[in-house]
């Protein structure tokens, strides 16, 4: 007997499916067709502008709505600290299709670009995450605890497909295995136009992925310029709290605000963007010191009136 609750979380997402097939006749493409860019936050870091976002534990209908018609650019579902549950991933990803907006604006771009944190840090064994996340749809992974080099080409390794002979952008060598049934939907695409578009940027110039290293240990501090090397990393978002702790010091420590700046001097050199969240009083300043991915704190049932005017402060400032 199938449960009561399965059943209904079946029923919806078929209801999301057959209701978004009527919009994509307006703005889904063939492969013969040019499509713009899909990802905004590719395309405002592409141009050098600041992206804003929020995390979220709210795998919630409403929270999906609120999050899409909100002033944002991304939102990352933290799977990091919350369940690991796909099925709700893959939900929450369908309730953020805001198909009014995509019906006014006749474009495959979302407003807010799905992103997500999962729990295997940079050491533990993480492709499988990296498949199951990315063929429901996902734009880009956050890998927690990314301490070496290596580990963050085991994770550009997991995101790409394997190249085709002769690519321009041949390493790191892709593993991901070929499903793109589900995202290429979710994404509004053919399947041959997706695997086109499904690598990480800017290493390939036409990526719609991004790929986020998070630096929290003494280690990978002590890594940060070779992790930031890496072909396929688009940026390096700080955990300030595991920091210091592996630090062996307080959050507030000089010591952690020296790191900090390290590691912003370590991306400004690669020419990778540089994450970090902030409330609505440390935005302006951490804005100037150079982040250009700024996340606001977690929103559930929509924006925190807190999150709110953290993200004011960030859009406001020079």
């Amino acid at each position: 007997m199938v449960p009561k609750s399965s059943t209904k979380s079946h029923r919806f997402l078929a209801a999301v499916v057959i209701s978004l097939a009527a919009i994509c006749v307006g703005v889904t493409t063939s492969s013969a067709q040019q499509v713009g860019q899909i990802s905004g936050v590719v395309g405002k870091l592409s141009r050098g502008e600041r992206v804003f976002g929020v995390s979220t534990y709210d795998l919630s209908l409403e929270n999906a709505r609120a999050l899409a018609r909100s002033n944002i650019d991304y939102v990352y579902v933290d799977m990091e600290h919350g369940a690991m549950d796909f099925g709700e991933l893959q939900a929450f990803l369908l309730g953020m299709i805001d198909k009014a907006a995509l019906y006014e604006s006749r474009s495959l771009r979302q407003n807010v670009t799905p992103l997500a944190r999962f729990a295997p840090y940079g050491r533990e064994q993480t492709e499988w995450t990296v498949k199951q996340a990315l063929d429901l749809g996902l734009m880009g992974i956050i890998f927690p605890s990314i301490d070496t080099a290596d580990q963050a080409i085991t994770a550009i390794r997991a995101m790409r497909y394997p190249q085709r002979r002769g690519s321009p952008y041949m390493e790191p060598l892709g593993r991901r295995g070929s499903g793109p049934v589900a995202a290429s939907w979710f994404w509004g695409l053919s399947s041959t136009d997706y695997v086109n578009r499904a690598d990480v940027w800017p290493l390939n110039p036409g990526g719609e992925l991004v790929a986020i290293m998070m630096i929290e240990s003494a280690e990978g501090l002590s890594n940060v310029s070779e992790i930031a090397a890496v072909p396929g990393v688009t940026g390096l978002l700080i955990g300030p709290s595991d920091l210091s702790n592996s630090l062996g010091v307080e959050r507030n420590a000089d010591e952690v605000e020296r790191a900090i700046e390290t590691i912003v001097a370590a991306c400004e050199s690669h020419n990778v963007a540089c994450g970090i969240t902030a409330n609505a009083g440390d935005m302006a300043r951490r804005a100037a010191q150079g982040f250009r991915m700024l996340g606001a704190g977690r929103a559930g049932g929509g924006l925190p009136t807190s999150v709110d005017a953290a993200l004011r402060a960030g859009r406001s400032a020079p």
